[in-house]
């Protein structure tokens, strides 16, 4: 299955449009990482704690929306986003994208699989 920030999958052809996709978490630091990351900020320079926790909820994010996708029968999502904001001491992360059906196109040079006949139209 594809997870991608772009509208299309080179290679492949969207067959159906399933709709928008989500996963969202909210989180927080324990007393611990709040502490020690207290004490890092009055240096400057990246809080690892923090960057823990935003690289976790970015993992959980990604999955929920994946189970989102899997569930309404898409084997892909193209135009996946992140989006995060921090209610109080808290931050959310969101993931969302459109969950599609894809198949692949036929390689250069491979015959097109023959089209049954169309009926005229009148």
């Amino acid at each position: 299955m594809f997870m991608v920030t772009t509208n299309d999958i080179p290679g492949y052809r969207i067959t159906q449009v399933l709709g928008e996709v989500m996963g969202l978490t909210v989180r927080s630091t324990d007393f611990g990482q709040g502490f020690t990351a207290g004490f890092r900020s009055l240096g400057g320079g990246e809080i690892p704690e923090f960057t823990q926790v935003m690289y976790e909820a970015r993992q959980v994010v990604m999955q929920r929306m994946w189970a989102e996708a899997q569930q309404r029968g898409g084997n892909a999502i193209v135009a996946m986003r992140f989006d995060a904001g921090s209610i109080a001491n808290f931050s959310e992360i969101c993931a969302y994208g459109t969950a599609v059906v894809v198949e692949p196109l036929a390689p250069v040079g491979q015959p097109q699989p023959p089209q049954p006949p169309q009926p005229p139209v009148a």
